[in-house]
């Protein structure tokens, strides 16, 4: 079966992916990456800071707040995550969710007697 034609960026690398393991297990860090870097930087901006004065919230420098907003960084820690969110009056939620690759084939699990 042809599948349609699409525009939609995350459908075209989804089908780039495939089913290779480990390209799909990068794909997802790099997503979590991006949205972690996104975070900062947003929530950063919209207090109207700069790096360094957050930076200086935080007892780092100015060079660790950039690496912390850049999407190919991976090395935030928790640790970190929560000082800058206190220092933004901000707190780190942390959700460990199902994975659902395909809802039309998903089972819902049974309630146990």
């Amino acid at each position: 079966m042809a599948r349609k034609p699409t525009s939609d960026g995350m459908e075209i690398i989804d089908r780039m992916i495939g089913d290779d393991p480990e390209m799909r297990s990068m794909y997802e860090q790099a997503k979590v990456n991006v949205h972690v870097a996104q975070l900062i930087y947003d929530a950063r901006t919209e207090a109207g800071l700069s790096q360094k004065e957050l930076a200086e919230m935080v007892n780092t420098t100015q060079s660790v707040i950039s690496r912390l907003e850049d999407a190919d960084y991976e090395g935030h820690s928790l640790s970190m995550l929560s000082r800058v969110a206190q220092a933004l009056n901000r707190e780190v939620k942390i959700d460990l969710v199902p994975i659902v690759p395909d809802l039309e084939n998903a089972t819902l699990p049974r309630p146990s007697a």
